[in-house]
């Protein structure tokens, strides 16, 4: 958890000895909604955004110098595996309702991932009720749902390659997916914010790229 502020290019320092390369046959799909998430914070001034993925050095170094951004990277599913290691999933929603140190209105932007698939109702209500607080009117969130109903007891780890591409990093996690949403639940956890797109990805996942309107009741 932390701030990752303007990043600049410089030199790469070596890579420790007892750190493996990182795999060179992560698959690689195409997604369809990064670029508009992209040219709605490029309208942005030293736009702000929120990323609840881990920290991933390669994506910090991306939409710094592409947007010239402040970062805040917030690794909910690592506080989910805590929570759900020590025995505590019940107090997870109460949890993330003190996550965030953003003020409300904040963020100009939110990479939300696939994080809602892990969660149980109340948690992903919870999350939502946080990250629409912390958007700002026309803010962007971008998020990735499954479609299709799985198991797997592994995280995905998200790279950002290009504007249209991403790779795909599995992690062990303690906590499989939980049942797919249909579009409407997932429309509901949001119900202030618009559906800007929508794709659904031959990997059986949906992008959905909310907005939110530029004052209170604007649909």
């Amino acid at each position: 958890m932390g701030l990752l502020d303007r990043i600049a290019p410089r030199r790469a320092d070596p890579a420790p000895a007892a750190v493996p390369a990182a795999p060179a046959d992560d698959p690689v799909f195409t997604t369809k909604a990064l670029r508009k998430f992209l040219r709605y914070l490029g309208l942005r001034e030293a736009p702000v955004l929120l990323d609840l993925g881990p920290v991933v050095g390669s994506n910090v170094t991306f939409f710094g110098q592409r947007l010239g951004c402040k970062i805040f990277v917030e690794d909910v599913l690592a506080d989910l595996d805590r929570h759900v290691r020590e025995g505590r999933a019940d107090a997870f929603p109460a949890f993330l309702h003190g996550r965030f140190r953003q003020p409300s209105a904040g963020v100009d932007g939110i990479l939300c991932w696939d994080v809602i698939d892990y969660l149980d109702r109340r948690s992903a209500q919870a999350l939502a009720e946080e990250l629409t607080r912390l958007l700002r009117p026309e803010g962007a969130l971008l998020g990735f749902f499954g479609t299709a109903a799985s198991r797997d007891a592994r995280h995905t780890k998200y790279i950002v390659v290009d504007e249209l591409s991403l790779k795909c990093r599995p992690t062990a996690t303690p906590r499989p997916r939980q049942s797919a949403l249909l579009n409407r639940d997932i429309i509901r956890l949001f119900p202030t914010l618009r559906v800007s797109d929508s794709f659904l990805l031959q990997n059986n996942l949906r992008e959905i790229l909310f907005r939110k309107p530029a004052w209170e009741g604007q649909s």
